[in-house]
């Protein structure tokens, strides 16, 4: 397990040299698929997708067409899988498509047990802009913290362009209590796993609220999701217009 680092001026600003093992070209599959499997129970206990769908998604929803739903950035597909069954459980109709441009991450997502209504691509989301692609909500769970500043801007510009209603990108929220807490609680499912290193890396290369509102657009929002979270958010109706 790593140490734990001393306090001082760690995680003052963004570690954004830190590399994650999972992005790399080369990491073990093995250890890479199982960190994909694990992803769901990370993400159900920390992540507040619950609640982002019960209080974003689900009012958008209705019985008489599907609201369509696109996941950037999916990789192992189960943030899509969980928000179509919770809405198929309320009696709502949803088609979520999940996309990644990491080959690994498709063909697990892809191979995972079917969900009706989800389906993934392989394709990063500046493709589906070229082929004029909309969506009701365009979401992402983790992906904001790998980005540069200016993969950032595409990004967010991607997004505006494929959402109609809403966007909704949930991203770790760096503090060295969410560290400590990670450090001394997750080491379990990082045995044969990537989880509790990579997620350390993850919480020093991601922003605190106050980063997070400068480095986007005017046009989006940040709003705090549970205790570990921040939520960047777009709703086109409500952007002001230049």
């Amino acid at each position: 397990m790593p140490a734990l680092p001393r306090p001082g001026g760690f995680l003052g600003a963004r570690d954004v040299t830190a590399v994650e093992d999972m992005d790399r070209p080369d990491c073990d599959l093995d250890r890479l698929n199982r960190s994909y499997a694990r992803f769901r129970l990370v993400n159900a206990v920390v992540s507040g997708w619950r609640d982002t769908y019960r209080t974003r998604i689900k009012p958008l929803l209705t019985t008489a067409a599907p609201t369509t739903v696109l996941d950037i950035g999916c990789g192992g597909g189960d943030v899509a899988r969980s928000l179509a069954l919770w809405a198929a459980a309320d009696g709502y109709l949803l088609d979520v498509t999940g996309i990644d441009p990491d080959e690994r991450a498709f063909h697990f997502a892809n191979s995972a047990p079917k969900v009706e209504g989800v389906s993934y691509r392989k394709a990063f989301s500046s493709e589906l802009v070229s082929e004029r692609l909309h969506f009701d909500v365009v979401i992402s769970n983790h992906v904001l913290h790998h980005l540069t500043t200016p993969e950032l801007a595409s990004f967010l510009s991607d997004s505006e362009q494929l959402c109609q209603r809403i966007a909704l990108h949930n991203d770790l929220k760096r503090s060295r209590l969410a560290y400590s807490l990670f450090w001394a609680g997750a080491w379990p499912l990082g045995i044969g796993s990537y989880i509790h290193g990579d997620g350390l890396t993850s919480i020093r290369r991601s922003y605190t609220a106050a980063e997070l509102r400068a480095a986007a657009p005017p046009a989006w929002t940040v709003e705090g999701s549970g205790l570990w979270h921040n939520l960047l958010i777009y709703s086109p109706v409500e952007a002001p217009h230049v």
